[in-house]
């Protein structure tokens, strides 16, 4: 199984006379993460994509190229691109170049958007919702199958037997389809043979157990090998010495993210007695000792047998030094004690 973080860089606003000096140290800290996940030898950095003003990422791919210069072996992956309301043409030559910049380490991770903003910055009719993922993905996909393409769709203009560049260094960069709650898409990268990455933000692991089934089904019907296709897992994450430790950093800051979330989507406040329910032995939380999180990871490998997890780390409201310690001991002791149970040769 690899082992990796993401985050979403979520950010305070704190606009004061154009310059942001929140968002400016976020995105320092999301750097000195990227470097650490590294060197402490995780397998995947993700950053997700916002358009909003409580999250400093609105393109993964600059912040993945920065990532890309300071490291060596990490894989670095959008956690989503919004497709939905992005140029494909132009969403594969930035990530070729991440590609290039990397040394062929770029992923993306195709999602719909369950954040909307996008749409109506970029243009884009939310009643086009489905069909705009739906062309784009299929145009994200022979572009990087094919190196001159043509191209004719109801929402982007038409070109025919155009040159795509830069080429990335793989000979294809790896995108998988980020789902949260819509069996449809579990349905569809399973037939288009692509990699699935299940945001598992709320409700038991266990439940989304059938997502993986409608994959793997739908991969089979395909005639695509189930067993060869990737699997990933995300997951909200903190780490620290004991769990008592590792709940009381972390329910601040979680608490505070997702009352915010809620209020716009009328979600009940977070109170501490449920997030301590949540991250119990088979709730979706992956925060406590280093323990807890080997025995949740081998919990959640039997329900899936996925290849991969992202732990989604909890920027604002905590201090960056407990992210980085969360970070370390993810990788010095969580992933080495993971990887030696599940018989993964490193």
């Amino acid at each position: 199984m690899e082992l990796g973080i993401s985050s979403f860089g979520e950010v305070a606003p704190a606009h004061v006379a154009g310059q942001d000096y929140a968002a400016q140290q976020r995105m320092q800290e999301i750097l000195a993460l990227g470097r650490q996940a590294d060197e402490v030898g995780l397998d995947v950095l993700a950053i997700g994509e916002h358009h909003r003003s409580d999250y400093v990422v609105s393109a993964p791919e600059v912040v993945l190229a920065a990532v890309a210069a300071t490291t060596q072996r990490i894989r670095l992956a959008s956690a989503v691109t919004v497709l939905s309301s992005a140029d494909p043409v132009r969403t594969f030559q930035n990530f070729a170049t991440v590609d290039l910049i990397s040394n062929g380490r770029a992923e993306i991770i195709a999602g719909r958007g369950s954040f909307i903003e996008s749409f109506p910055l970029f243009g884009y009719d939310l009643k086009h919702y489905d069909a705009l993922y739906a062309e784009k993905l299929e145009l994200l996909l022979k572009i990087n199958e094919q190196e001159i393409v043509s191209w004719q769709g109801k929402h982007r203009p038409s070109f025919a037997q155009k040159g795509v560049y830069p080429r990335p260094v793989q000979p294809r960069l790896p995108i998988w389809i980020g789902v949260g709650g819509t069996p449809a898409s579990a349905q569809r990268a399973g037939a288009l043979g692509l990699g699935l990455t299940i945001a598992i933000l709320g409700g038991a692991p266990a439940q989304y157990v059938a997502f993986a089934d409608l994959y793997r089904q739908a991969a089979q019907q395909a005639g695509h090998d189930p067993a060869t296709l990737p699997l990933c897992l995300n997951c909200h994450f903190h780490v620290a010495e004991n769990s008592r430790q590792a709940a009381d950093e972390f329910f601040p800051a979680y608490a505070t993210v997702m009352n915010r979330i809620g209020r716009e989507r009328g979600w009940s406040p977070m109170s501490r007695a449920q997030f301590d329910h949540l991250r119990g032995p088979q709730g979706p939380l992956l925060v406590g000792s280093p323990q807890e999180i080997i025995d949740k990871l081998l919990y959640i490998s039997q329900l899936f047998n996925n290849t991969r997890f992202i732990g989604q780390l909890m920027l604002e409201g905590m201090p960056h030094e407990q992210v980085m310690r969360s970070t370390e001991l993810f990788g010095k002791e969580v992933a080495p004690a993971v990887r030696e149970r599940l018989g993964v040769m490193v």
